[in-house]
Protein backbone atom coordinates (compact mmCIF):
# COMPACT_ATOMS: atom_id res chain seq x y z
CA UNK A 1 0.00 0.00 0.00
CA UNK A 2 1.35 3.68 -0.35
CA UNK A 3 0.63 6.87 1.22
CA UNK A 4 -1.02 8.25 -1.84
CA UNK A 5 -3.88 8.50 -3.88
CA UNK A 6 -4.32 8.00 -7.32
CA UNK A 7 -5.57 9.35 -10.63
CA UNK A 8 -6.30 6.60 -12.57
CA UNK A 9 -7.15 6.04 -16.22
CA UNK A 10 -9.68 2.80 -16.38
CA UNK A 11 -11.29 1.05 -19.13
CA UNK A 12 -13.97 -1.92 -19.10
CA UNK A 13 -15.37 -3.10 -15.84
CA UNK A 14 -12.20 -1.81 -13.82
CA UNK A 15 -14.25 1.42 -14.31
CA UNK A 16 -16.36 0.83 -10.71
CA UNK A 17 -13.15 1.00 -9.16
CA UNK A 18 -12.63 4.84 -6.76
CA UNK A 19 -14.65 7.65 -7.46
CA UNK A 20 -14.68 10.05 -10.52
CA UNK A 21 -12.91 13.28 -9.30
CA UNK A 22 -15.18 15.72 -10.27
CA UNK A 23 -17.72 13.70 -7.81
CA UNK A 24 -15.27 14.60 -4.84
CA UNK A 25 -15.22 18.60 -5.21
CA UNK A 26 -12.57 20.77 -5.48
CA UNK A 27 -9.08 19.20 -4.83
CA UNK A 28 -6.20 21.10 -5.21
CA UNK A 29 -4.26 18.69 -7.03
CA UNK A 30 -6.53 18.64 -10.25
CA UNK A 31 -5.06 22.58 -10.99
CA UNK A 32 -1.74 21.35 -10.51
CA UNK A 33 0.51 21.58 -13.46
CA UNK A 34 1.63 17.83 -12.98
CA UNK A 35 -1.87 16.97 -13.14
CA UNK A 36 -2.97 19.20 -15.80
CA UNK A 37 0.08 17.80 -17.80
CA UNK A 38 -0.84 14.44 -17.31
CA UNK A 39 -4.00 14.98 -18.67
CA UNK A 40 -3.27 16.35 -21.26
CA UNK A 41 -0.74 13.46 -22.24
CA UNK A 42 -3.58 10.90 -21.95
CA UNK A 43 -5.60 12.95 -24.05
CA UNK A 44 -9.10 13.35 -21.11
CA UNK A 45 -10.00 15.81 -19.36
CA UNK A 46 -10.88 15.90 -15.42
CA UNK A 47 -14.60 15.03 -16.51
CA UNK A 48 -13.68 12.14 -18.42
CA UNK A 49 -15.97 9.05 -17.24
CA UNK A 50 -12.83 6.91 -17.52
CA UNK A 51 -10.76 8.72 -14.91
CA UNK A 52 -10.76 7.65 -11.41
CA UNK A 53 -9.46 8.77 -8.45
CA UNK A 54 -8.40 6.16 -5.77
CA UNK A 55 -7.61 6.28 -1.86
CA UNK A 56 -4.23 4.50 -0.53
CA UNK A 57 -5.68 1.39 0.60
CA UNK A 58 -7.19 0.95 -2.91
CA UNK A 59 -4.38 1.30 -5.24
CA UNK A 60 -3.74 -2.43 -4.99
CA UNK A 61 -6.54 -3.04 -7.35
CA UNK A 62 -5.18 -0.63 -10.07
CA UNK A 63 -4.53 -2.79 -12.81
CA UNK A 64 -1.37 -3.27 -14.18
CA UNK A 65 -1.81 -1.66 -17.58
CA UNK A 66 -3.96 1.47 -16.19
CA UNK A 67 -1.83 4.63 -16.59
CA UNK A 68 -1.77 5.96 -13.21
CA UNK A 69 -0.52 9.21 -11.31
CA UNK A 70 -0.12 9.96 -7.83
CA UNK A 71 -1.35 12.92 -6.03
CA UNK A 72 -1.14 14.65 -2.81
CA UNK A 73 -4.57 15.11 -1.18
CA UNK A 74 -5.02 17.08 2.25
CA UNK A 75 -7.25 15.06 5.23
CA UNK A 76 -10.23 16.56 4.19
CA UNK A 77 -9.67 16.05 0.29
CA UNK A 78 -9.10 12.47 1.44
CA UNK A 79 -11.97 11.75 3.26
CA UNK A 80 -14.03 13.35 0.90
CA UNK A 81 -13.01 10.49 -1.60
CA UNK A 82 -13.05 7.59 1.26
CA UNK A 83 -16.65 9.07 1.99
CA UNK A 84 -17.74 9.04 -1.66
CA UNK A 85 -15.98 5.48 -2.66
CA UNK A 86 -17.29 3.50 0.31
CA UNK A 87 -20.91 1.91 -0.16
CA UNK A 88 -23.99 4.09 0.15
CA UNK A 89 -24.75 1.69 3.90
CA UNK A 90 -21.28 2.80 4.46
CA UNK A 91 -21.00 6.48 3.24
CA UNK A 92 -24.70 6.95 5.78
CA UNK A 93 -23.06 5.48 9.07
CA UNK A 94 -19.81 7.32 8.48
CA UNK A 95 -21.92 10.74 8.51
CA UNK A 96 -23.62 9.98 11.19
CA UNK A 97 -20.46 9.33 13.18
CA UNK A 98 -19.15 12.84 11.55
CA UNK A 99 -22.55 14.13 13.28
CA UNK A 100 -21.41 12.56 16.76
CA UNK A 101 -18.04 13.64 16.31
CA UNK A 102 -19.43 17.36 15.72
CA UNK A 103 -20.89 16.79 18.59
CA UNK A 104 -18.64 15.64 21.16
CA UNK A 105 -15.91 18.05 20.03
CA UNK A 106 -15.31 20.48 23.13
CA UNK A 107 -16.81 17.97 25.30
CA UNK A 108 -14.84 18.39 28.20
CA UNK A 109 -14.75 22.01 27.58
CA UNK A 110 -18.37 22.18 28.05
CA UNK A 111 -18.56 20.16 31.18
CA UNK A 112 -16.05 22.64 32.92
CA UNK A 113 -17.78 25.34 31.91
CA UNK A 114 -21.16 23.83 33.43
CA UNK A 115 -19.45 23.46 36.91
CA UNK A 116 -17.48 26.39 36.94
CA UNK A 117 -21.11 27.90 36.49
CA UNK A 118 -22.40 26.33 39.20
CA UNK A 119 -24.17 23.40 37.58
CA UNK A 120 -24.14 20.35 39.90
CA UNK A 121 -22.62 17.32 38.92
CA UNK A 122 -25.44 15.27 38.97
CA UNK A 123 -27.20 17.74 36.55
CA UNK A 124 -24.67 17.45 33.68
CA UNK A 125 -24.63 14.28 33.71
CA UNK A 126 -28.59 14.17 33.66
CA UNK A 127 -28.57 16.33 31.49
CA UNK A 128 -25.69 15.31 28.86
CA UNK A 129 -26.24 11.44 29.35
CA UNK A 130 -22.51 11.12 30.63
CA UNK A 131 -21.36 8.94 33.49
CA UNK A 132 -21.48 11.10 36.67
CA UNK A 133 -17.66 9.43 37.06
CA UNK A 134 -16.86 11.08 34.41
CA UNK A 135 -18.52 14.16 34.96
CA UNK A 136 -16.66 14.71 38.10
CA UNK A 137 -13.41 13.51 36.57
CA UNK A 138 -13.30 16.45 34.51
CA UNK A 139 -13.98 18.78 37.59
CA UNK A 140 -10.75 17.64 39.20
Amino acid sequence: MTDDAYLVLLSGTAATLGVPPAAVGELACMETPAVRAWLDAQGVTAASPRLRLLPPEETAAIPEDAERLPVPLGEEELSRVRHHAAPRDVARLEEELLAYRSCTDGRDALLTRALAAGVPAHRVAELTGEDLAAVKAVAR
